[in-house]
Protein backbone atom coordinates (compact mmCIF):
# COMPACT_ATOMS: atom_id res chain seq x y z
CA UNK A 1 0.00 0.00 0.00
CA UNK A 2 1.58 3.29 -0.61
CA UNK A 3 0.51 6.00 1.83
CA UNK A 4 -0.40 9.45 0.96
CA UNK A 5 0.51 12.43 3.07
CA UNK A 6 -1.57 15.73 2.12
CA UNK A 7 0.08 18.57 3.25
CA UNK A 8 -2.68 20.86 5.36
CA UNK A 9 -0.06 23.15 7.08
CA UNK A 10 -0.45 26.47 5.51
CA UNK A 11 -4.57 26.18 4.20
CA UNK A 12 -7.00 22.96 4.04
CA UNK A 13 -6.65 21.14 0.44
CA UNK A 14 -10.46 20.24 -0.37
CA UNK A 15 -10.12 17.78 -3.24
CA UNK A 16 -7.39 15.75 -0.68
CA UNK A 17 -9.95 16.46 2.12
CA UNK A 18 -12.83 14.72 -0.07
CA UNK A 19 -10.75 12.07 -1.11
CA UNK A 20 -9.58 11.43 3.30
CA UNK A 21 -13.62 11.29 3.91
CA UNK A 22 -13.96 9.13 0.76
CA UNK A 23 -11.07 7.21 2.48
CA UNK A 24 -12.81 6.40 5.70
CA UNK A 25 -16.19 5.83 4.30
CA UNK A 26 -15.28 2.68 2.18
CA UNK A 27 -13.48 1.88 5.69
CA UNK A 28 -9.84 2.86 5.34
CA UNK A 29 -6.92 4.63 7.59
CA UNK A 30 -6.63 8.51 7.58
CA UNK A 31 -4.28 9.75 10.37
CA UNK A 32 -4.66 13.40 11.07
CA UNK A 33 -3.65 15.99 13.67
CA UNK A 34 -5.01 16.97 16.27
CA UNK A 35 -4.16 19.72 19.46
CA UNK A 36 -2.60 16.49 21.51
CA UNK A 37 -0.95 14.52 18.95
CA UNK A 38 -1.53 13.22 15.57
CA UNK A 39 -4.80 10.31 15.30
CA UNK A 40 -5.44 6.96 13.30
CA UNK A 41 -8.80 7.69 12.76
CA UNK A 42 -11.40 4.99 10.96
CA UNK A 43 -15.21 4.95 11.00
CA UNK A 44 -16.11 4.27 14.47
CA UNK A 45 -19.10 2.94 13.41
CA UNK A 46 -17.94 0.20 11.24
CA UNK A 47 -16.22 -2.84 13.22
CA UNK A 48 -14.46 -3.92 10.93
CA UNK A 49 -12.69 -0.25 10.02
CA UNK A 50 -11.74 -0.74 14.25
CA UNK A 51 -9.99 -3.69 13.35
CA UNK A 52 -7.91 -2.35 10.95
CA UNK A 53 -6.59 0.65 13.49
CA UNK A 54 -5.85 -2.57 16.05
CA UNK A 55 -3.98 -4.49 12.98
CA UNK A 56 -2.25 -1.12 11.39
CA UNK A 57 -0.65 0.07 15.56
CA UNK A 58 -0.34 -3.97 16.48
CA UNK A 59 -2.30 -2.81 19.38
CA UNK A 60 -4.64 -4.99 22.06
CA UNK A 61 -8.18 -5.42 20.82
CA UNK A 62 -9.35 -4.50 24.34
CA UNK A 63 -7.40 -1.12 24.94
CA UNK A 64 -10.75 0.97 23.45
CA UNK A 65 -10.68 3.73 20.87
CA UNK A 66 -11.86 7.35 21.44
CA UNK A 67 -14.59 8.54 19.03
CA UNK A 68 -13.78 11.72 17.90
CA UNK A 69 -16.74 13.92 16.63
CA UNK A 70 -17.13 17.72 15.39
CA UNK A 71 -20.57 18.86 16.60
CA UNK A 72 -22.30 18.49 20.16
CA UNK A 73 -25.53 17.40 18.67
CA UNK A 74 -23.50 14.51 17.45
CA UNK A 75 -22.66 12.92 21.00
CA UNK A 76 -26.54 12.37 21.54
CA UNK A 77 -26.76 9.93 18.60
CA UNK A 78 -23.58 7.48 20.26
CA UNK A 79 -24.75 7.80 23.79
CA UNK A 80 -27.32 6.48 26.10
CA UNK A 81 -27.51 9.90 28.38
CA UNK A 82 -25.56 13.14 28.70
CA UNK A 83 -25.56 13.76 32.52
CA UNK A 84 -25.26 17.68 33.34
CA UNK A 85 -22.01 17.53 34.17
CA UNK A 86 -21.02 16.63 30.24
CA UNK A 87 -22.76 19.20 29.10
CA UNK A 88 -20.85 21.85 31.71
CA UNK A 89 -17.71 19.68 30.69
CA UNK A 90 -18.59 20.36 26.67
CA UNK A 91 -20.02 23.82 26.99
CA UNK A 92 -15.85 24.85 29.07
CA UNK A 93 -13.61 22.42 26.89
CA UNK A 94 -15.25 21.39 23.87
CA UNK A 95 -13.27 21.58 20.97
CA UNK A 96 -10.37 20.73 22.91
CA UNK A 97 -8.11 18.21 24.84
CA UNK A 98 -10.60 16.92 27.00
CA UNK A 99 -12.60 12.84 26.48
CA UNK A 100 -15.81 12.00 28.45
CA UNK A 101 -16.98 8.22 28.79
CA UNK A 102 -20.13 7.41 28.94
CA UNK A 103 -22.46 4.20 28.03
CA UNK A 104 -22.79 3.62 24.79
CA UNK A 105 -25.73 2.95 22.14
CA UNK A 106 -25.84 0.18 20.15
CA UNK A 107 -25.27 1.94 16.99
CA UNK A 108 -21.27 2.18 18.23
CA UNK A 109 -19.67 -1.85 18.16
CA UNK A 110 -17.85 -3.33 20.34
CA UNK A 111 -14.85 -3.64 18.45
CA UNK A 112 -14.39 0.30 19.00
CA UNK A 113 -15.33 0.35 22.46
CA UNK A 114 -12.72 -2.83 23.26
CA UNK A 115 -15.69 -4.88 24.10
CA UNK A 116 -17.33 -2.33 26.89
CA UNK A 117 -20.47 -1.26 27.02
CA UNK A 118 -19.09 2.40 27.28
CA UNK A 119 -17.42 4.57 24.80
CA UNK A 120 -15.11 7.49 25.05
CA UNK A 121 -15.63 10.68 23.46
CA UNK A 122 -14.30 13.88 22.60
CA UNK A 123 -14.28 16.94 20.06
CA UNK A 124 -10.71 17.95 19.18
CA UNK A 125 -9.86 21.71 18.89
CA UNK A 126 -7.98 21.32 15.55
CA UNK A 127 -9.21 22.84 11.97
CA UNK A 128 -7.53 19.65 10.33
CA UNK A 129 -9.33 17.33 12.24
CA UNK A 130 -12.88 18.58 12.58
CA UNK A 131 -13.04 18.92 8.92
CA UNK A 132 -12.14 15.12 8.15
CA UNK A 133 -14.29 14.01 10.84
CA UNK A 134 -17.20 16.00 8.81
CA UNK A 135 -15.87 14.47 5.55
CA UNK A 136 -15.38 10.78 7.06
CA UNK A 137 -19.24 10.64 8.47
CA UNK A 138 -19.06 12.57 11.58
CA UNK A 139 -17.75 10.00 13.40
CA UNK A 140 -13.88 8.68 13.91
CA UNK A 141 -12.25 6.37 16.12
CA UNK A 142 -9.12 7.49 16.65
CA UNK A 143 -5.88 6.11 18.67
CA UNK A 144 -2.62 7.72 18.75
CA UNK A 145 -1.27 7.05 14.99
CA UNK A 146 1.91 5.33 16.09
CA UNK A 147 3.15 1.84 16.39
CA UNK A 148 1.33 0.38 19.91
CA UNK A 149 3.72 0.73 22.82
CA UNK A 150 6.18 3.30 21.25
CA UNK A 151 6.07 7.32 21.73
CA UNK A 152 2.61 9.24 20.24
CA UNK A 153 3.74 11.22 17.39
CA UNK A 154 4.09 14.65 17.54
CA UNK A 155 4.33 15.34 13.53
CA UNK A 156 3.14 14.06 10.33
CA UNK A 157 6.78 12.29 10.30
CA UNK A 158 6.48 10.92 13.37
CA UNK A 159 3.33 9.14 11.81
CA UNK A 160 5.51 7.96 8.65
CA UNK A 161 8.18 6.18 10.53
CA UNK A 162 5.52 3.98 12.09
CA UNK A 163 2.97 3.61 9.56
CA UNK A 164 4.25 4.11 6.10
CA UNK A 165 2.78 1.35 3.52
CA UNK A 166 0.24 0.35 6.55
CA UNK A 167 -2.86 3.04 5.90
CA UNK A 168 -3.79 4.75 3.13
CA UNK A 169 -3.27 8.48 4.12
CA UNK A 170 -1.49 11.03 6.44
CA UNK A 171 -2.87 14.87 6.63
CA UNK A 172 0.16 16.39 7.39
CA UNK A 173 -1.02 19.90 10.09
CA UNK A 174 2.16 20.58 11.49
CA UNK A 175 3.16 20.24 15.05
CA UNK A 176 0.94 19.76 17.74
CA UNK A 177 0.13 22.45 20.52
CA UNK A 178 -0.06 20.05 23.35
CA UNK A 179 2.22 17.06 23.01
CA UNK A 180 0.36 14.79 25.35
CA UNK A 181 -3.30 13.01 25.07
CA UNK A 182 -6.22 14.72 25.93
CA UNK A 183 -7.53 14.25 29.62
CA UNK A 184 -10.13 11.32 30.11
CA UNK A 185 -12.92 11.71 32.64
CA UNK A 186 -15.46 8.52 32.91
CA UNK A 187 -19.27 9.92 33.69
CA UNK A 188 -20.73 6.55 33.03
CA UNK A 189 -21.25 5.90 36.48
CA UNK A 190 -20.78 7.57 40.36
CA UNK A 191 -18.52 10.67 40.91
CA UNK A 192 -16.64 11.84 37.57
CA UNK A 193 -13.28 9.61 37.53
CA UNK A 194 -10.19 10.60 35.88
CA UNK A 195 -8.59 7.73 34.32
CA UNK A 196 -5.97 9.42 32.07
CA UNK A 197 -4.84 13.18 32.87
CA UNK A 198 -3.72 15.20 30.35
CA UNK A 199 -3.68 19.35 29.71
CA UNK A 200 -7.20 20.16 31.88
CA UNK A 201 -6.17 19.43 35.46
CA UNK A 202 -8.15 18.61 38.52
CA UNK A 203 -8.60 21.70 39.66
CA UNK A 204 -10.10 22.81 36.43
CA UNK A 205 -12.73 20.28 36.05
CA UNK A 206 -13.52 21.04 39.62
CA UNK A 207 -14.05 24.33 38.85
CA UNK A 208 -16.91 23.57 36.22
CA UNK A 209 -18.26 20.44 37.91
CA UNK A 210 -17.64 20.10 41.61
CA UNK A 211 -15.53 17.38 42.87
CA UNK A 212 -13.19 15.08 40.90
CA UNK A 213 -11.69 11.69 41.57
CA UNK A 214 -8.76 10.49 39.92
CA UNK A 215 -8.20 6.76 39.54
CA UNK A 216 -5.24 4.92 41.65
CA UNK A 217 -4.32 2.99 38.86
CA UNK A 218 -2.86 5.97 37.14
CA UNK A 219 0.95 5.23 38.17
CA UNK A 220 0.37 1.63 39.35
CA UNK A 221 2.36 -1.24 37.74
CA UNK A 222 0.12 -3.56 38.43
CA UNK A 223 -3.53 -2.98 36.96
CA UNK A 224 -4.77 -6.00 36.49
CA UNK A 225 -8.23 -4.90 35.75
CA UNK A 226 -9.55 -4.26 32.14
CA UNK A 227 -8.74 -0.91 30.69
CA UNK A 228 -11.76 1.37 30.29
CA UNK A 229 -9.64 3.94 28.10
CA UNK A 230 -6.95 4.06 26.12
CA UNK A 231 -3.43 3.87 28.13
CA UNK A 232 -4.87 2.69 31.30
CA UNK A 233 -2.93 -1.23 31.84
CA UNK A 234 -0.39 -1.68 28.89
CA UNK A 235 2.90 -0.30 28.38
CA UNK A 236 2.87 3.14 26.64
CA UNK A 237 4.89 5.64 24.76
CA UNK A 238 8.27 3.54 25.13
CA UNK A 239 11.59 3.83 23.82
CA UNK A 240 13.64 1.21 22.37
CA UNK A 241 16.09 1.84 25.02
CA UNK A 242 15.68 1.10 28.46
CA UNK A 243 14.40 3.82 30.33
CA UNK A 244 15.33 4.66 33.60
CA UNK A 245 13.48 8.11 35.75
CA UNK A 246 15.51 9.33 38.63
CA UNK A 247 13.63 11.50 41.06
CA UNK A 248 15.22 13.68 44.10
CA UNK A 249 16.59 16.85 44.89
CA UNK A 250 18.28 18.48 41.90
CA UNK A 251 21.86 18.09 43.06
CA UNK A 252 21.61 14.15 44.17
CA UNK A 253 19.66 13.38 40.48
CA UNK A 254 22.62 15.13 38.81
CA UNK A 255 25.40 13.76 40.35
CA UNK A 256 23.66 10.31 40.37
CA UNK A 257 23.03 10.73 36.63
CA UNK A 258 26.54 11.56 36.23
CA UNK A 259 27.49 8.68 38.35
CA UNK A 260 25.83 6.16 35.57
CA UNK A 261 27.21 8.05 32.73
CA UNK A 262 30.79 7.77 33.41
CA UNK A 263 29.44 4.17 34.02
CA UNK A 264 28.32 3.71 30.14
CA UNK A 265 31.09 5.23 28.59
CA UNK A 266 33.73 3.36 30.06
CA UNK A 267 31.76 0.28 28.39
CA UNK A 268 32.19 1.97 25.38
CA UNK A 269 28.08 2.77 25.20
CA UNK A 270 25.99 5.95 24.54
CA UNK A 271 23.66 6.95 27.37
CA UNK A 272 20.75 9.59 26.62
CA UNK A 273 19.54 12.00 29.33
CA UNK A 274 16.82 13.26 29.56
CA UNK A 275 17.14 17.05 31.52
CA UNK A 276 15.71 20.64 31.45
CA UNK A 277 17.23 23.72 30.02
CA UNK A 278 18.26 24.69 33.32
CA UNK A 279 20.39 20.89 34.26
CA UNK A 280 21.41 20.14 30.79
CA UNK A 281 24.84 21.97 30.97
CA UNK A 282 25.37 20.13 33.96
CA UNK A 283 25.88 16.19 32.69
CA UNK A 284 29.02 14.95 31.98
CA UNK A 285 28.63 13.10 28.71
CA UNK A 286 26.06 11.17 26.78
CA UNK A 287 23.53 12.60 24.42
CA UNK A 288 21.84 14.99 26.51
CA UNK A 289 18.75 16.39 25.39
CA UNK A 290 16.34 19.04 26.96
CA UNK A 291 12.23 18.38 27.19
CA UNK A 292 12.47 22.77 27.64
CA UNK A 293 12.52 25.04 30.81
CA UNK A 294 10.50 23.68 33.62
CA UNK A 295 8.91 27.57 34.00
CA UNK A 296 7.27 26.98 30.34
CA UNK A 297 5.23 23.33 30.59
CA UNK A 298 4.30 23.22 27.22
CA UNK A 299 7.62 23.22 26.29
CA UNK A 300 7.83 19.72 28.04
CA UNK A 301 4.83 18.17 27.07
CA UNK A 302 5.26 19.20 23.79
CA UNK A 303 8.85 17.50 23.53
CA UNK A 304 8.32 14.57 25.39
CA UNK A 305 7.85 12.25 22.20
CA UNK A 306 10.13 14.14 19.90
CA UNK A 307 12.86 13.57 22.20
CA UNK A 308 12.04 9.66 22.89
CA UNK A 309 12.15 9.41 19.10
CA UNK A 310 15.50 10.96 19.02
CA UNK A 311 16.86 8.67 21.22
CA UNK A 312 15.49 5.70 19.30
CA UNK A 313 17.40 6.86 15.97
CA UNK A 314 20.56 7.88 17.93
CA UNK A 315 20.03 4.61 19.51
CA UNK A 316 21.67 4.89 22.60
CA UNK A 317 22.44 2.31 25.03
CA UNK A 318 19.97 3.54 27.97
CA UNK A 319 18.38 6.60 29.07
CA UNK A 320 18.20 8.80 32.08
CA UNK A 321 15.30 11.05 32.78
CA UNK A 322 14.93 14.09 35.52
CA UNK A 323 11.08 13.65 36.59
CA UNK A 324 9.01 16.63 35.75
CA UNK A 325 6.72 17.42 38.49
CA UNK A 326 5.44 20.58 36.99
CA UNK A 327 2.35 22.92 38.80
CA UNK A 328 -0.67 22.00 36.62
CA UNK A 329 0.62 19.21 33.68
CA UNK A 330 2.97 17.55 35.80
CA UNK A 331 0.65 14.86 36.58
CA UNK A 332 0.12 14.43 32.43
CA UNK A 333 3.52 14.35 32.07
CA UNK A 334 4.95 12.18 34.77
CA UNK A 335 2.24 9.98 33.30
CA UNK A 336 3.75 9.01 30.30
CA UNK A 337 7.06 9.03 31.35
CA UNK A 338 6.32 6.57 34.07
CA UNK A 339 4.75 4.34 31.38
CA UNK A 340 7.60 4.63 29.12
CA UNK A 341 10.11 3.81 31.69
CA UNK A 342 8.27 0.31 32.58
CA UNK A 343 7.78 2.34 35.91
CA UNK A 344 11.55 2.25 36.62
CA UNK A 345 11.98 4.76 39.01
CA UNK A 346 15.09 5.23 41.57
CA UNK A 347 14.69 8.13 44.34
CA UNK A 348 18.06 9.85 45.40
Amino acid sequence: MQTIIADMTNQIDEKEMAQAGKILKEGGLVAFPTETVYGLGANALDEQAAFKIYAAKGRPSDNPLIVHIARMEDLYKIVQTVPEEAVKLADKFWPGPLTMIFQKKEIVPYGTTGGLDTVAVRMPNHPVALKMIEAGGGYIAAPSANTSGRPSPTTAQHVADDMDGKIEMILDGGSVGIGVESTIVDLSTGVPTILRPGYINKAMLEEVIGQVEVDPTLLSADCKQRPKAPGMRYKHYAPKADMVIVEGEEENVIAYINDRICEELKKGNCPGVIASDETRHRYCGGAVKSMGSRSDELSISRHLYAVLREFDEQQVSCIFSEAFETPNLGQAIMNRMVKAAGHQIIRV
